[in-house]
Parts: structure tokens; sequence; C-alpha cells
């Protein structure tokens, strides 16, 4: 079924809105991706006055300000530091912790060169060491100890030999805005050869490995100043030792090795949660295609992390620094606690970190220690939180997911097409409110999906472009399609009915049969003379055809001319009748033959009906007349023209008919309103109309009044003695008339409107009073 362009329109402007939308997810512009990241940091905000399950053995040691005046000042530690601490302090907190019990203890500091400048350490058997060898030495005793690492900066090869793991801590996935949103699951590490480093340290080559080139048969190691140093590659990517430091090869070395090898340097908050559930990274899946990584652990244990194809996740911001399910303390108290366990005072300490996973980071501000930043909980958030919440995220197996393409899409045409189905199919308003309540019922959902399930649903495009810009785009075009519509329909109602009728139908939203008592005075017009003459040019048109032998198509064509100008005709009477009355605010109820029919005091209110009726009236008949005296001069030019052909053998030029015009008028209350046929969807043929004994009380009076004249009820009279006495004074009383329908006589009075002139005076009136004039039709609708 081929749908009309109207109805085709709106589809393609609502379908152009979803295609566009679609296009803007599939590519995801900074600007909507901005503003759709600020609705998720609000959800993000939200969530935290909903509690979601958490670990419960997490850990916090924080180096705030007054820890770094404390080891400023004291007196009771044995010890005092400025800024930047000696790491022995770091080996103490490592030695405290592993006291305890600690499962894990994770740095978010990187500790990347060695510092000689510090003092010795004094040990428990007599003996010295220098600062870093304590802090590795502490290191290697505990076993657990993750290191932070950067893609830039690493741990000194002293710490992280000695160290359990190195964390990536490295936030550069923050967002156009600068908020820490999402991390890197791992990147991938260069482990240069131990000869390569060497070549690397040495000044004397200036080689830069970060720089070096791997091509099929040699590793190329760029100079500033110099060729470049190519190192032979053979067929399973060895280099030989002996290149390096010729064939005088220690014991044990093997002659050919790998230039290099590639190692997964995962978050530290991953590690965190690995060393919790012993998840075996070193066999991780990773399939960024699918979007997952795939962890095993002990005892058939499984944790996938959903990715995005850059690797990065979304954190779980579950865990405050506030929250009281994160065991917290400042790193005094670990420095304090190590001083009793020093001194023999061991009992005295409470193990509150067994078993904990313990991260040991900044919350200092105002100095090079601070380390906060924006994420979707605030502006000013400790970076160092996204580690454990991390770590939590996986211990409890739940991750903020983005819906896939797919379901955005569908989502996008879903509420797209609803949208535009309801902007076009209802009333604005109804529309407006269906529509708000949609988008407050999908705000609503997307915030529970999001607490309950951490399912991130976009918000933006479905609501902003699906809903809005459909809302937006149909509404603007039903603004220009309906007002063209309106155009069109008063264009086609205002032939078929009044003016005003046409507004009081247009009004009501649904029609209905039905009506109401008015006082409205009516009136019936009729045009004389007119049956008379269709009867005279049938005649003359039948002779026409018979006189000239005319057949067929022929005769059919001229029946059809004679039909077209007889209609001309009486055309241009009842249209100068019905424009005379309707300048007079009079509500045109229809045309009944040769006959007008309209009334006036509905539907809009007139209190003055009566006086408008009748001064209409008149000028109709004033109008008629000076018609007729237009069409009797051009009788006198075309009966000059007649003498020309007679002369010439021509027929003659038919004379233009003279009509006249008689007017009944009434006042009184009628029913007023739809008469028709109705069915259960509403009207299905009606007529706004009068009727009542009052405008049978017109009609007679239009039938009594002859030729060129206005007859009025005494019931109008009195109206024009209250509204309008300068007319009344004109009226002239006749006798009263025993009307057809009525029981008692009827007293009428004449309305004279003829002007002083040659050719006013004209028949007053027909004899017979209900004479030949009256109208079946018009019989019918009374």
């Amino acid at each position: 079924m081929k749908l009309k362009p109207v109805k085709l329109a709106p589809i393609l402007l609502a379908a152009g809105v979803l295609l566009i939308v679609g296009l803007l997810r599939m590519i995801r512009p900074g600007f909507i991706e901005q503003v759709e990241n600020d609705t998720y940091d609000f959800r993000v905000q939200q969530a935290l006055r909903f509690p979601a399950p958490a670990a419960t053995n997490l850990g916090f040691v924080h180096i705030d300000d007054a820890s770094i005046a404390f080891l400023r000042t004291n007196r009771v530690l044995g010890y005092n530091f400025d800024l930047y601490w000696p790491r022995q302090v770091y080996g103490r907190v490592v030695n405290e912790l592993a006291a305890q019990g600690a499962r894990a203890i994770a740095f978010d500091v990187v500790f990347a060169l060695l510092r000689v400048d510090h003092g010795l350490v004094p040990m428990q058997d007599g003996t010295y060491r220098e600062s870093d060898e304590f802090f590795a030495l502490q290191l290697e005793r505990a076993g657990n100890v993750i290191l932070a690492d950067t893609r830039t900066l690493h741990p000194h090869p002293l710490f992280a030999t000695n160290a359990y793991a190195l964390g990536d801590i490295t936030t550069d996935h923050k967002d156009a805005e600068g908020v820490l949103r999402r991390v890197q699951a791992f990147y991938i590490r260069t482990n240069w050869h131990e000869l390569f480093r060497m070549v690397e340290e040495d000044p004397e080559y200036g080689v830069d490995l970060s720089r070096a080139r791997i091509e099929p048969d040699c590793v190329v190691l760029p100079r500033p100043i110099g060729d470049e140093i190519r190192i032979p590659l053979d067929s399973e990517g060895r280099f030989e030792v002996a290149d390096f430091i010729g064939t005088n090869l220690p014991p044990g070395m093997e002659p050919r090795a790998l230039p290099y090898t590639l190692e997964r340097v995962w978050h530290l908050g991953i590690h965190l949660a690995a060393r919790e559930l012993e998840l075996n990274l070193a066999n991780a899946e990773v399939d960024l295609d699918r979007g997952e990584i795939v962890l095993q652990g002990r005892g058939g244990l499984r944790r996938v992390i959903p990715v995005e194809p850059d690797g990065s996740f979304y954190i779980d911001w579950t865990i405050v620094p506030q929250d009281p399910r994160l065991t917290r303390a400042p790193i005094t108290d670990l420095l304090l606690a190590n001083r009793l366990r020093i001194e023999g005072r061991g009992d005295e300490i409470t193990n509150r970190w067994k078993d904990k996973l313990v991260l040991v980071a900044s919350s200092a501000t105002g100095n090079d220690l601070t380390d906060q930043g924006a994420t979707p909980l605030d502006k000013h958030t400790i970076l160092g939180s996204a580690h454990w919440n991390i770590a939590n995220s996986i211990i409890m197996n739940r991750f903020v997911r983005r819906t896939p393409l797919g379901v955005d899409l569908a989502i996008i045409v879903l509420l797209g097409v609803f949208s535009a189905a309801v902007t076009w199919q209802f009333r604005v308003w109804t529309a407006s409110v269906t529509l708000v309540a949609l988008m407050l019922a999908y705000v609503a959902v997307a915030f529970g999906l999001y607490v309950q399930h951490r399912l991130w649903v976009p918000l933006v495009l479905p609501l902003g472009g699906a809903v809005l810009m459909n809302y937006v785009a149909l509404l603007a075009w039903r603004v220009v399609f309906e007002q063209a519509e309106q155009r069109r329909v008063r264009s086609i109602f205002s032939t078929v009915v009044s003016r005003k009728i046409m507004e009081e139908l247009l009004k009501a939203e649904k029609l209905k049969l039905g009506g109401a008592q008015r006082e409205v005075t009516i009136l019936f017009a009729d045009v004389r003379g007119f049956t008379e003459f269709t009867d005279v040019s049938q005649e003359r048109a039948a002779e026409h055809v018979a006189r000239h032998q005319l057949k067929g198509e022929a005769a059919q064509a001229y029946l059809d001319e004679q039909a077209r100008q007889t209609l001309a005709t009486i055309n241009l009477y009842l249209g100068l009748v019905a424009d005379t009355i309707v300048q007079r605010d009079a509500t045109l109820d229809k045309f009944i033959g040769d006959c007008v029919m309209a009334f006036w005091g509905a539907p809009t209110e007139n209190l003055l009906h009566a006086s408008a009726c009748v001064r209409a009236a008149v000028e109709a008949q004033r109008a008629v007349f000076e018609l007729n005296r237009q069409r009797e001069a051009e009788n006198r030019r075309i009966a000059v023209e007649n003498e020309r052909r007679a002369a010439q053998g021509l027929e003659p030029l038919p004379l233009l008919p003279i009509l006249t015009l008689g007017t009944g008028i009434n006042t009184g209350r009628v029913t007023v309103g739809l008469m028709g046929s109705e069915s259960t969807t509403g009207v299905r043929q009606g007529n706004y109309t009068v009727f009542g004994r009052e405008v049978n009380l017109a009609s007679r009076l239009e039938s009594l009044s002859g030729h060129g004249r206005v007859l009025i009820s005494e019931a109008t009279y009195r109206h024009l003695l209250r509204d309008d006495p300068e007319l009344a004074k004109t009226c002239i009383p006749l006798p009263p008339e025993k009307l057809k329908g009525f029981r008692l006589a009827v007293n009428v009075y004449e309305v004279p409107w003829r002007t002083d002139g040659p050719g006013a005076q004209g028949p007053s009136r027909r004899p017979g009073g209900l004479d030949s004039e009256a109208h079946p039709e018009q019989e019918r609708a009374v």
C-alpha cells in the first residue's frame, strides 16, 4: 500500500532523526560523550546513598599532613625526618604490616631511584644497613608487597626484584575533562636483556632503548650522534651474546638470547584482588575483541572483567575513604606500633591489619605528596582510592558495564518510534505530558540499573536525541502541516457552511449531535422568478436542439452549457445575497434551492440580532435592485445588438433574466445545534442549524412576501422597537395573515427598503399569498 506523501513525510523525518542519533552513538563525538559522562558521574554519586556489598578486608594507610608534621618533630620514634622520607620509614611500615599478618601490601608511591644520601639504619643484631637496602630487605621478608609502576617511571631493580609484583598506577586514561573514570587493566612492558641495558647506561653510546626499532633481521639502536647500532637477529629472533662481550662467555650464559621479553604489568588494584583470590594473572585470557579479560582462581573461581577495545575498564567507585568498612589509619600509627615491637612491647599491639589488603598512599595536601584529582565522586578525590575500589570490584565480582552498541541502538529506535508516534498522533499537551513521563521513567530505570547492577544505560542520546529531537522535529512539522491542513479544511469548509458554523465545529474535539435553546432571528430570502426562468431556459434549449438537429454529444454539450449559464445566474443572485448578509454578521445556514436561510444570535451571541438581520435584509434587497439595474442596462445593449443580428439573419442573443427577492424574518427561541446521523465514533453526517416553530414562521413570511418585499413578524418588530427604534419607525403594519400551520392569524410588518429614483418602484407582491414561488425543498426543510 502506497502511503500518501503527507503521511510519509513524518515517517521520513522521524527516520532521519533516528539515523542521525544512531550515527552519533556509533562515533561518540566528544561533546555528547562529555554530557553522558556527567550523567554517569551523577549516578555514581547517587549510588553512594545505597551502599552496595563490599569486601571487609580492605585497608588504607594514609600519609597525611599530620603524619608529615609528626615525623618532623616527634620525640618517641627515635628519629625525625623531613620530606622526603628515607626508605627506612617505608621499610618499617612493611615490617609492621607483615608482622600483623597483612595479606598484601601495595604502595602508591614509585621508588624509582636509590637514595644514597640517607643515613644508615641500625639492625637488631647490631649491624647497620643503608636505608634503601633496609627497605629492600623488608620487601623480601614480607613477600607480599606490590610496588607502584608506570609506563615511564619504574621501581629501581633493587626494589623491583625483592617485591612480590609491580602494579601499574598510571592515570592517563582520564577523560577529556580530566576526570578519572577508567583505567587500563594492564600495559605491555618491554624487558630488555641486561646487555642491552648496559649499552643504554653507557653514555658513550647515547642509546635510548625506548626509541629502538625491531626489524625482521636486526635490532636498530638509534644514536643522537654517529651511525645507528644494528644488532643482527637469527631466524628465531635471537642475538649473539658474543656481539656484546666477545666469545669468552661467563659460565652458564647461553650464547644466544632474546633481545627483550614482553610482560603484562597489571593494575595495582588487580594485583590486590589477585592476591586475595589467588588469581592466575600469568595465564589471563585477554580478548579485547569480545571486550573481556578472564582471570582464573582457586577452586574454579573465575572473574570476567568487562573492558573497552583499548583494554580499559570503568572503576566502580563504591568505597570512599571515609567508608566505615575500610580499615584506615595514618602511617604514624604503624611507625609507633613498630617502635613498640622493637622495644619488646608487641603484646600492646592489636593486629587490626591481619588478612587485610593494605594500600599505602598519600592523602596529604599542599606538597609534592599530594595525589588528588577529579573522579566521578568529587573534584578532589584521593586518587589512591581507585586501587581499593578496583580490588573490591573484582573480589565482589561487581563491575561497571556500559550497554553495547546494539542495545543502545535498540533503545534509541524504540524510544524514537514511541516519541514520534505520540508526537504525531496526540495533541501537543498530551504528547508533552506523555513524553515527560516517559523520560522520567527512563531516567528512574537507568538510575536503578546502575545502583543495583552497575549497568550504565545511556541517557543523552536516547532522551536528548531519540525523544526530544523527534518531538521538536515532528512538532515543528505538525505546526507547518496542521496550519496548511487547517487552511485547506477551512477553505473547503467555508464553501459548504458559514464561517461561524465552521469555527464552532472546528473548536470541538469530537462532534456530537445535540442542541440548546437560544433566542435568534431567522431569515429566509428566496430568489423570485427563477423557476419561471428555468422553465423558459429549458424550453428554449430543447427548441434549439430540435431546430438545429443536434444529436448525441453535440446536443448534450449544448444542454450542459445552458445548464451552466442557468446555474451561473442563480449563483450570481444567491452569492450576492449571501455575501451581503454575512457582512452583517449572519450565520449562513444553507441554500435551499434558490432560497437562502440564515440566522443571527448563534453560535456567537449577538444581543442586537433582530436589528442586524433586518438591516441585512434591507441591504440585500438594495443589492439585488442595483444588480437588476445593471442587467437591465445590459439588456438594452443586447436588444440593440439583436436588431443588428436580425438584419444579418442571425439568431438573437438571449436577454439576461431579471430576478427579485422575497424575504421573511422572525425572532424567537429555537433549538440550535448539530443534527443528523451519528455512530459510536461520532457524527457521521450532520448539519449545524436551527429548527422549531419560529423557523417555520420565518419561512411562511418569506412565502408571503412575494417579489421585492421584506416581511417581519411582530416579535422581530418588538425587538426593533427596543434595539433600533429608528428602523422600527419605518416599518408598516399589515393586516394579520392566516398562515399554513398556524392556528391564529399572525401580525405582519413590512420593512420599506426602496429609495427614490427612476425605476425604484416595482411590483410589491405576486397575488396569492403562498404562491407558486414556495419550493418543495423549502417545505421539507421547514
